[in-house]
């Protein structure tokens, strides 16, 4: 055995090798990669003891060898199960299915080897180890070499480790030839995505098919297709990257790439020691996916989503544009694809920066929102793997079963079924008017906090419902006073995020927000294997509980609440107030009502209030407007200019100007026009000069409606809203100009309205019907607002439209 060492998981997984199950992991190392073998582990299920005579005889039948043990573990309705134990994970996967089909109960047999190994030890991203190192281990192909250790072990780490990063990119055509591969790597100080020092410390190289000529870029011609591809996998072996990042990465290029090489009869080997490429797609969710051993691939766009980022479109283009200042020199795919296409054939080395300048994107797009850091700290906090889409249900499970286990218990199967829906956040009825000073006060992690004080937890439940002195949840649940794990799981990480906090660590404060508020949906969702309506509902209700007699308080201080939503109060103050004391008032009542609860909850149940109210904002003006056509005021829809160190902002929710399919006119609009009336002044004027120049013709380049197709154009059958017949309409003229079809497989449509309906913007033929924007796009921004300052749209506009 060697000294222990540290590393970071990279990929993981078992298979059964000589009749024995088998794991392997991957690390990442600061003496580079290590891949550690693992013989003998024995993949297991539960089983309840008082059906043993018939699963006994169940896999005697099905000649199924196994050992079963008695280890004390009972499942949560509080029935005693034993373990059953297998050599390889063919017996163990054809034993759960024959248990199944008798009728016996099993439990956890969808757990794989090599993920119970790590839960069972507490193991989050970082390992620390030891093994015995064999020395002179060979590779399928000549690479940098890994070093290789048998009979290992395994124990938690906090390692952090400086990954090697490569970025990949590729240019091909319309019909999926392979022009060229772009690659993208450099070392960069810590905070960065740079690596270990063991190899050269840049790349920055486009693979193309072609004869050599002059070029900046650094360019290694190849005479053909397949040579690209074995000169990819020659480069990827000796830059030997940790991860490879891309944009659509794993459904567009390596899809493309395992697929051009079946076609040249290649085995694609760009994982770690030779070993090929393995590409599966899911049969639920036509989700690909893609393993290399050793490297993972990360999707730009899937991990600003798991980061929870938000953009009108995903493209490269415009994610880019957003983030970075700059970005590709057109949007326009279709002229993309023929300059593409173009350049290839007349200007190689063109081609070649473009395609290098699209893995610098990649790139400083990565670098930008540290989503490395974000993904390697969600690992270190739940076990995930650095890929992973989403998985708060796997999160939650990973985080929770180690604990569950250790206190004797087994956990339950996903409910049968589906779930039972439990009530959503509280969400007030609101008082529809415009108002001067209003201050929105907010819950500190209102569900989380919920969690904490009230001992909310699957195990707690159980318990609570044996005890006398349990705390009284809803819909029946009780929950136990001395025993549970999810309130501890949460204060840990609530101290670790307000750590993060100071520490002005955005990545890491993100990364455990993001998994603290999603213990209470997993815990409400069929999905996941500890849903029980009682808990989602003890979360939800105590929440509007607590907003409700919050508002109570905050009226008796002679204020008055006048919307409440989830966490967030809106407090109309009374008298005249400025920013100073506005605020002054806001941080009191925050504090006040934070003893309040305090001294409620340690009287009335004897527990320690975590719940802590803060002082969000102060409105020097508020519209709370009315439901469209109603007199009843909306929710989830208000507008406000908020005033912060003698700074004013226009803050606007869930209306007009915050959507992505509005046109750049509406938007424009508003603004303007809530900035008039939030200063006192009669916009009357400004609604005619718009009306006017719309009319006119003078904002048409601001009448683009750009909306997504969110399914193939096909399987728009039943409905054809505006896009669809635009898109569709785009594509005709397309076929008949010999373009490429952009339209059929999703997408983003740009169109106008115009007299004989909607047409694409490449496209428009006939004149734009004004009449309808001012319906659709200005009449509703106005009728929001207006009518709370005594004006009325129809009767300026009527006045504007009789000129034309």
């Amino acid at each position: 055995m060697t000294n222990i060492e540290q590393g970071f998981l990279l990929t993981r997984h078992s298979r059964d090798r000589h009749g024995r199950s088998e794991i392997i992991y991957w690390l990442s190392t600061n003496k580079g990669p290590v891949r550690l073998q693992l013989s003998g582990e024995r993949p297991l299920l539960m089983v309840p003891i008082s059906q043993r005579a018939q699963a006994e005889h169940n896999l005697t039948q099905a000649k199924l060898v196994y050992q079963w043990a008695e280890p004390g573990l009972q499942t949560l309705e509080l029935a005693s199960v034993a373990v059953l134990y297998f050599t390889c994970i063919a017996q163990h996967k054809s034993a759960a299915e024959a248990l199944r089909a008798a009728g016996v109960s099993v439990f956890e047999d969808d757990i794989r080897l090599h993920e119970r190994f790590l839960l069972s030890r507490f193991i989050r991203g970082g390992v620390a180890f030891v093994g015995k190192e064999q020395i002179g281990h060979r590779q399928i192909n000549p690479a940098p070499s890994f070093r290789h250790f048998t009979q290992a072990r395994l124990k938690p780490s906090d390692y952090e480790p400086q990954f090697r990063v490569l970025s990949l990119d590729i240019e091909c055509s319309g019909q999926g030839e392979l022009y060229s591969i772009g690659l993208f790597g450099e070392n960069l100080a810590s905070g960065g995505l740079g690596g270990n020092n063991l190899h050269e410390d840049k790349l920055a190289r486009v693979l193309m098919i072609g004869q050599p000529e002059p070029a900046e870029t650094d360019i290694q011609w190849l005479a053909n297709e397949a040579a690209l591809l074995t000169a990819l996998e020659h480069t990827l072996s000796q830059y030997d990257p940790d991860i490879i990042i891309g944009w659509n990465v794993v459904g567009f290029d390596f899809k493309l790439l395992l697929r051009r090489a079946a076609l040249h009869g290649l085995t694609l080997r760009l994982g770690r020691g030779g070993e090929p490429a393995f590409m599966r797609e899911s049969s639920f969710t036509g989700q690909t996916f893609i393993s290399l051993a050793g490297r993972v691939v990360i999707d730009g766009i899937d991990a600003l989503k798991t980061a929870c980022y938000q953009f009108d479109s995903f493209s490269l283009e415009n994610v880019a544009q957003q983030l970075l200042g700059r970005g590709k020199h057109t949007e326009d795919v279709a002229n993309r694809l023929a300059t593409i296409t173009r350049d290839f054939w007349q200007n190689k080395p063109k081609l070649a920066a473009y395609n290098l300048e699209d893995c610098r994107l990649v790139w400083d797009i990565f670098t930008r929102t540290r989503l490395l850091d974000f993904l390697r700290l969600r690992s270190q906090l739940t076990g995930l793997e650095l890929d992973r889409i989403g998985g708060s249900v796997a999160a939650f499970t990973q985080v929770y079963l180690p604990h569950l286990h250790r206190a004797g218990y087994v956990a339950p199967n996903l409910p049968a079924g589906g779930d039972l829906a439990s009530p959503g956040g509280y969400v007030m009825d609101s008082r529809p008017g415009l108002y001067r000073h209003v201050l929105v006060l907010d819950f500190k992690s209102l569900y989380p906090a919920i969690i904490r004080t009230f001992h909310i937890d699957p195990l707690g439940l159980v318990l609570g419902l044996q005890e006398v002195d349990a705390i009284p949840g809803f819909r029946g649940a009780q929950f136990s006073r001395h025993q549970h794990f999810l309130p501890a799981i949460i204060k840990h990480l609530w101290q670790e995020r307000d750590q993060a906090k100071r520490d002005q660590d955005q990545a890491r404060s993100q990364a455990i927000k993001i998994l603290m508020n999603s213990f209470y949906g997993v815990l409400g969702s069929g999905g996941c294997r500890f849903y029980d309506t009682r808990l989602a509902s003890s979360i939800t209700l105590r929440g509007h509980e607590i907003m409700q007699q919050s508002a109570r308080w905050i009226g008796e201080q002679g204020h008055e609440v006048i919307y409440g939503d989830t966490d967030s109060l809106f407090v109309l103050l009374k008298g005249e107030q400025d920013e100073h004391s506005g605020s002054a008032e806001g941080q009191r009542l925050a504090a006040l009502l934070t003893q309040q609860w305090q001294q409620k909850l340690a009287t009335e149940l004897q527990l320690d209030s975590q719940l802590e109210l803060q002082f969000e904002c102060y409105f020097a003006r508020f519209l709370m407007p009315t439901i469209r056509g109603q007199e009843q005021g909306s929710k989830k829809r208000y507008a406000g200019l908020s005033c912060h160190n003698g700074n004013h902002q226009l803050v606007f929710k869930g209306l007009e100007t915050v959507r992505s399919d509005w046109t750049q006119l509406a938007k424009y609009f508003q603004m303007e026009l809530y900035r008039l009336v939030f200063n006192d002044e009669d916009p009357s004027d400004f609604v005619r000069t718009t009306l006017e120049k719309t009319l006119s013709g003078e904002f048409d380049a601001d009448l683009v409606y750009r909306k997504r197709l969110r399914r193939p154009l096909a399987q728009y059958v039943k409905s054809q809203p505006p896009q669809v017949r635009a898109a569709r309409q785009a594509d005709e003229h397309n076929a008949r100009l010999g373009l490429p079809l952009r339209y059929q497989n999703k997408g983003i449509i740009c169109y106008l309205m115009t007299v004989n309906g909607p047409e694409p913007q490449e496209y428009v033929q006939s004149a734009l019907d004004y009449q309808h924007y001012v319906d659709k796009q200005l009449k509703p921004v106005a009728e929001a607002i207006l009518p709370f300052i005594g004006l009325n749209f129809d009767a300026i506009s009527g006045q504007q439209l009789g000129l034309f």
